[in-house]
């Protein structure tokens, strides 16, 4: 093809037909460019076509991920829920007399009260988009949004479980094995008289106040309302669309 088109410049100039010579050049020109912008556009078509692939595959497997993520944070909320349930029955039987204490019935409003489970999902798919730095594979603004922003707002809803798991280790479970050791209320020689003192309640009181940072107030805003809506925000746009799903 080349040493065609170079045959025709050749008799254009030797019958010195300059004019029709110099049209023929930028035709010739124009036909190069034409095809240089074609290929980029096919390059570039199927660059974004790998890319779109590869982004499929990253929501499918970050919606796993945030699917089992939202179980295991249900899961943990059991349990404070069942530590602050434990704490509220406790505190309603303050000021403590243990003389007219039914001590069985105390002993199951006692149990849940120092669980201690804490939330930590699976990062798997998010750890590689930071290692890789790949966050502009998905598409989706918000969605991109919320997974370049999601590590700030797991930090803050952990920061309230370490917080109260920090002061039940530290605090409140030696103060326990001290006064109540092992919990065993029907042996005698157990001083239950620390069931009355004002450190014990004072004690139950911060636990409660703990649990209720971690689970948030009744009508307030709160770091485990953004982690959930976080959390289902993410399995709503990564969700694979109705076509995909049939193919």
């Amino acid at each position: 093809m080349i040493k065609f088109f170079r045959k025709i410049r050749q008799r254009l100039v030797a019958e010195n037909k300059f004019t029709q010579y110099l049209i023929y050049a930028l035709g010739e020109i124009i036909l190069v460019m034409v095809g240089i912008l074609l290929a980029l556009q096919v390059s570039n078509w199927n660059q974004n076509r790998l890319a779109r692939n590869k982004e499929k595959v990253l929501l499918t497997e970050l919606n796993l991920e945030f699917k089992q993520n939202k179980t295991q944070l249900e899961d943990v909320l059991k349990f404070h829920r069942r530590a602050k349930k434990s704490a509220d029955l406790i505190i309603a039987e303050f000021p403590i007399n243990v003389d007219s204490l039914d001590l069985d019935s105390f002993r199951l409003k006692d149990r849940g009260f120092g669980f201690r489970h804490t939330f930590n999902p699976s990062q798997g798919i998010i750890n590689s988009l930071v290692n890789t730095s790949s966050f502009d594979l998905i598409s989706n603004p918000e969605l991109r949004k919320l997974l370049v922003s999601w590590r700030d707002v797991l930090q803050d809803y952990q920061e309230e479980e370490d917080v109260a798991a920090q002061i039940l280790i530290n605090h409140i479970d030696p103060y326990l094995i001290h006064h109540l050791p092992g919990r065993r209320l029907i042996d005698k020689r157990v001083d239950l008289t620390a069931l009355e003192t004002l450190e014990y309640e004072t004690w139950i009181r911060v636990r409660r106040g703990n649990l209720v940072d971690i689970l948030g107030r009744e009508g307030q805003d709160s770091e485990l309302k953004r982690i959930q809506y976080a959390i289902d925000r993410i399995i709503e746009l990564s969700e694979p669309k109705r076509e995909e799903k049939g193919k």
